[in-house]
């Protein structure tokens, strides 16, 4: 289960960026595109300035609907600096990912709408981080929002052996997910028009599919795709119950699902008027009591 509840109105906002999102992978097999190998440099600062308002409207969605407030916002800072360090570890060697493995634990604990959003910062803070910055970077920022929203969104009541089990079998088709729609954002526009698995502009949609499928077997899933997907498994097999119950036991502690309440100001006591006497105050009893005569005991 979630620590972070998603209101409705963040529902809505994280529907609507996948939709947009997704239509920037799939464009090309409903409009004719032209395949030449610059063509996406020119639409990456066009896909990143959408991205910003999107993530600044979840943002605003969650603080507004209470499922995110400063604490969460701190975790989620923290998170993707951690996920910015290890990316590096990894990136490179024969398709060896150490950065998602924590996107899927971070997303099961906290909720789709901070998985979407530390999938996005992960990959900027690491961009920056490793000199990957690119035309293919806010592609990797939107694949790496829906690992961590997907995360998210698996079933509530799972725990123990059978969660982990769930989250680690989730790690490996989000890794092979991820490398399809890497693949999917360059692959109209790298090839050319010369071979059998080019994209063919125009050609129906079910024909590109078929030569795209063709090309990502070939280039990837068996290759990169899954270096990524056992890598991500075998992390979460074996770190996943003590990141859990880090980030659950985190999550207790800061109280992010505890509601504030704000009580009504109570009466303020009466001051005494300008003048009036004040009796002094009793610590005890009189020792005095019952004295009957001399003098009091301790002030002979």
């Amino acid at each position: 289960m979630s620590v972070l509840r998603v209101a409705p109105r963040t529902a809505v906002v994280l529907a609507l960026a996948s939709a947009a999102a997704l239509a920037t992978f799939t464009w090309p097999f409903f409009i004719p595109a032209h395949p030449e190998s610059t063509a996406r440099t020119g639409e990456a600062p066009l896909v990143f300035l959408v991205m910003l308002p999107v993530l600044v409207a979840l943002v605003l969605a969650e603080l507004s609907s209470g499922g995110i407030d400063s604490k969460a916002l701190a975790m989620l800072g923290v998170l993707a600096a951690v996920n910015a360090a290890l990316r590096p570890l990894g990136a490179g060697t024969a398709g060896i990912e150490t950065v998602f493995f924590l996107l899927v634990l971070a997303g099961r604990v906290f909720g789709p709408g901070f998985g979407f959003l530390l999938g996005s910062t992960s990959l900027f803070a690491s961009a920056l981080l490793t000199a990957g910055v690119g035309p293919w970077l806010p592609f990797q920022m939107l694949c790496a929002s829906w690992v961590g929203l997907g995360a998210g969104l698996l079933p509530a009541r799972l725990r123990g052996r059978t969660e982990v089990a769930v989250l680690a079998g989730y790690g490996a088709f989000a890794a092979y997910g991820y490398g399809l729609l890497m693949n999917l954002w360059f692959w109209p526009f790298s090839l050319g028009a010369d071979t059998q698995l080019s994209y063919v502009a125009g050609a129906p949609v079910l024909d590109n599919l078929h030569r795209f499928a063709v090309f990502t077997a070939v280039t990837s899933t068996f290759g990169w795709d899954t270096g990524r997907a056992i890598t991500t498994a075998v992390a979460i097999v074996l770190a996943g119950p003590a990141v859990l119950a880090a980030l659950r036991r985190a999550a207790r502690r800061a109280a992010f699902d505890a509601p504030v309440t704000f009580a009504p100001p109570g009466p303020e006591p009466a001051r005494p008027k300008a003048g009036t006497p004040v009796a002094a105050p009793q610590h005890g009893p009189d020792v005095r009591a019952g004295w009957s005569g001399g003098t009091p005991p301790g002030e002979g």
